[in-house]
């Protein structure tokens, strides 16, 4: 059953290939807000896998996310995220992110429990219909 305070973690070690700069959303060699963003709907995906049933899986809907301070290449970025808010299929995680020197990022993201197998279907008729 999903109830709140499930946790979940991903750290990574920001190398060249994660920066503003490689992935286009500046031109800082810096850790990039759309790496931080996904390794927070990561954290919050995986730290939902043992409590999913067979055919069951959950995907990002929404993120209000705030990315404060640079962490530079060879910083460990960890992000953190929790539980908060169960409200049906809506699952809504607090997140926060941190480096070796403080707290980098804050904020919230949203996840929806679904059905797998009718997820994809309606995913295929959606670009079938073009």
């Amino acid at each position: 059953m999903i109830e709140t305070g499930i946790k979940g973690s991903v750290r990574r070690e920001v190398s060249p290939e994660m920066t503003a700069a490689a992935v286009g959303s500046g031109s800082l060699e810096v850790l990039a807000t759309p790496v931080l963003m996904t390794m927070a709907e990561q954290a919050a995906a995986e730290s939902l896998l043992p409590f999913l049933a067979d055919g069951e899986s959950t995907v990002g809907t929404r993120m209000d996310f705030r990315h404060d301070a640079p962490s530079p290449i060879g910083a460990v970025a960890v992000c953190e995220t929790e539980l908060v808010e169960v409200d049906r299929r809506r699952l809504v995680f607090r997140i926060s992110a941190r480096d070796g020197s403080g707290e980098i990022g804050s904020g919230t993201h949203e996840r929806f429990l679904v059905d797998s197998a009718r997820f994809m279907s309606k995913a295929a008729s959606r670009f079938r219909s073009r």
